[in-house]
């Protein structure tokens, strides 16, 4: 790698803290300094900072110190943006975890703040990371499968009541708001990645199925949305939020004109691919399932090594090392970054409108941004629990006075709250 050392700050350390291990690894990167409000978070990675970090509680102080030229967002989900945009203002460079920004006027600013500074934006989405998607990339761009027609990516993560509880600690806790088609990037991200294509347009059907989250002050009665993805080229990808349906797991695939390949259903480290009988290419089977490898280089195999999310973890920071160092341009910069938030809110909004379709802005024009540059309409509730728009396909959901006190016995015991 470079020479140059990127300085970073780590904003957030419950997620954070697994990322100082990843930047210790890269020659490129040395991370200067971290930032958490609970003392509670910050004791439990005392043990891995040694005495060149800096520890702030204050995120004013952290980002004026003039310790970090990059700093990686790992706060809370629906509070990205606000921080992002403190940093740039700076001179700082980003690196935000999750979907980036939770209203069409959050996804504007942030593009605009990126034009305005200069500095540069990625989004540390892991998962196209998996070693079964980048065989898959690397395999789509030899031109095999031709055009992709269709595709679906899923993520399905089902919890118990308890679990939910255990994650999700107040009634106004983010946890409990979040909209099933808002946490789209692990399934919708891959397929992204591996075709090159870009959004178009979005509508969504969700699964109201709250009898699950009984006992929980989840106010997001939806175990399921599915969302229908028209790309620009015309091709469509059937892709979920976060689901909840049984059984936990992730699979993806692309259909193409001459071919398909997905991940097998159970394992991340395998590929199975189909071609037309018709079309084999010299060399391939028409039927095979292939070991999955990040790259054809067995010294980048040996990179990412008991990195998390699949060694995706490793691969966010090495990609995002590279583009400050280095100025190489990651996938997902800005604008594709954006083009997957405005599709889980504009998703949301099909779900309780009967599917009606929505179209994706393109982020990179300034007349398309300006219609959306007012649209602050958000799921998520201040601290009186008042939100501008439903959180659900079903708008009049909400707990139960029995789930709530079920909840709040759970915390209390938990010691999450008093």
């Amino acid at each position: 790698m470079s020479e140059k050392i990127m300085r970073i700050g780590i904003f957030g350390t419950l997620r954070g803290g697994s990322y100082l291990g990843i930047f210790k690894k890269l020659n490129g990167a040395k991370v200067t300094a971290v930032c958490d409000f609970s003392e509670r978070s910050i004791s439990k990675i005392r043990g891995m900072l040694d005495d060149s970090i800096a520890v702030f509680d204050n995120f004013d102080d952290f980002i004026d110190s003039g310790l970090m030229d990059a700093v990686m967002l790992c706060n809370y989900f629906m509070e990205h943006v606000p921080f992002a945009v403190k940093a740039m203002e700076r001179g700082i460079h980003v690196l935000s975890e999750c979907t980036p920004a939770l209203t069409m006027a959050e996804c504007v600013l942030l593009c605009r703040t990126v034009e305005k500074t200069g500095c540069k934006y990625m989004l540390a989405e892991n998962y196209p990371f998996f070693a079964c998607n980048m065989e898959m990339k690397r395999r789509y761009d030899t031109g095999n499968f031709g055009r992709a027609l269709f595709c679906e990516g899923e993520y399905n993560h089902p919890v118990t009541a308890h679990d939910k509880n255990m994650l999700a600690p107040g009634k106004y806790h983010w946890r409990n708001w979040l909209p099933r088609s808002y946490y789209l990037t692990h399934a919708l991200a891959p397929i992204l990645y591996i075709t090159g294509n870009e959004l178009k347009s979005v509508n969504c059907k969700a699964v109201f199925a709250p009898e699950t989250l009984k006992g929980t002050a989840c106010r997001v009665g939806d175990l399921v949305a599915v969302m229908l993805c028209e790309m620009k080229d015309g091709s469509l990808a059937r892709v979920t939020g976060c689901a909840a349906w049984g059984g936990h797991g992730n699979w993806y695939r692309i259909c193409g004109e001459k071919g398909n390949m997905e991940n097998v259903r159970g394992t991340l480290e395998q590929v199975r691919v189909q071609y037309n009988g018709w079309n084999v290419p010299e060399g391939e089977q028409e039927v095979q399932t292939v070991p999955a490898r990040w790259y054809e280089d067995d010294a980048m195999n040996d990179m990412p090594k008991n990195a998390g999310h699949g060694g995706g973890d490793f691969w966010v920071a090495y990609h995002f090392t590279k583009y400050v160092n280095e100025d190489i341009e990651p996938f997902f910069d800005v604008y594709r970054s954006v083009s997957m938030s405005a599709t889980a809110i504009l998703a949301l909004r099909s779900s309780y409108n009967g599917g009606m379709e929505y179209k994706i802005p393109d982020f990179r024009n300034e007349d398309e941004r300006k219609l959306w540059e007012n649209d602050n309409d958000s799921p998520f509730p201040d601290e009186n629990g008042n939100a501008t728009m439903p959180c659900c396909s079903h708008p009049d959901y909400c707990p139960t006075e029995e789930d709530y006190a079920n909840a709040e016995r759970e915390w209390k015991e938990a010691g999450l709250i008093k």
